[in-house]
């Protein structure tokens, strides 16, 4: 168990998505239906600052109405992630930056497949996704130097995050390049890249190894899906890159 999550859940509806939540990130369960004779509400206050973060399962206005009255300050509010019951939004909603509530969504995200979403400004206006795909087992120093080609002028802070697939999600050397960074990785499902299979340049490789025509360019598209592809894929030494950047 992960003592600093707690996740609240309103109904008991939500049970089949927080088992598969819980199974990857951890954290304690709350079920505040058992406890008829005190509000919901009063209930999420008596235990709020029990955990470092917390994940919410229910509409943001009941986040929104359940937080009244318990922010404080950036710097000590435990971090709120509220995720909607389809599993489809992870929202950062309070305490993005200071608490992480940010790279929280992130982990939500990836952990069911739902879409992250980062209102902080810092985030908001980095114009530049980079999609993603490498060989097993390449190293930080591999994407460093690929990302690097790739972006040829354009800077690394302006890059918003980094996308590949779930095939790729424990790469060490992409685990270890995002946190020298501080950059979140996004992980999509390799069956929403294969319904979306777009590519300027189809690999063979890619093809018989992975199962789809090809990763990081879908996968920034896919992330970025107003954004314009100003690096088609490149490939050095075992990592393909592909960048979008937002249309403004």
């Amino acid at each position: 168990m992960n003592p600093r999550l707690g996740i609240w859940l309103v109904r008991p509806e939500s049970e089949t998505l927080v088992t598969v939540l819980q199974n990857q990130l951890g954290g304690m369960l709350y079920r505040p239906w058992l406890n008829p004779a005190v509000t919901q509400k009063d209930q999420f206050a008596a235990v709020y600052r029990l955990h470092k973060q917390w994940i919410m399962i229910a509409a943001s206005g009941i986040a929104v109405r359940f937080l009244d009255g318990l922010a404080q300050d950036k710097h000590t509010d435990p971090a709120v992630v509220v995720l909607d019951e389809a599993g489809r939004f992870a929202v950062s909603l309070l305490a993005g930056h200071e608490g992480g509530a940010n790279r929280l969504a992130y982990r939500v995200a990836n952990a069911i497949g739902a879409v992250p979403v980062i209102t902080t400004a810092t985030e908001a206006l980095k114009p530049l996704v980079v999609g993603i795909g490498c060989r097993k087992n390449v190293s930080v120093e591999q994407i460093a130097a690929a990302v690097k080609q790739a972006l040829g002028e354009r800077q690394l802070i302006e890059v918003r995050e980094l996308v590949t697939i779930d095939l790729k999600a424990n790469e060490p050397g992409l685990l270890e390049f995002c946190e020298q960074h501080d950059l979140p990785l996004r992980v999509l499902a390799s069956a929403t890249v294969a319904a979306r299979p777009w590519v300027t340049k189809a690999s063979d490789w890619v093809q018989q190894n992975v199962g789809l025509p090809g990763v990081c360019e879908p996968c920034a598209l896919i992330a970025s899906p107003r954004g314009k592809l100003i690096v088609p894929k490149m490939a050095l030494n075992g990592v393909a890159v592909a960048v979008i950047e937002d249309n403004q």
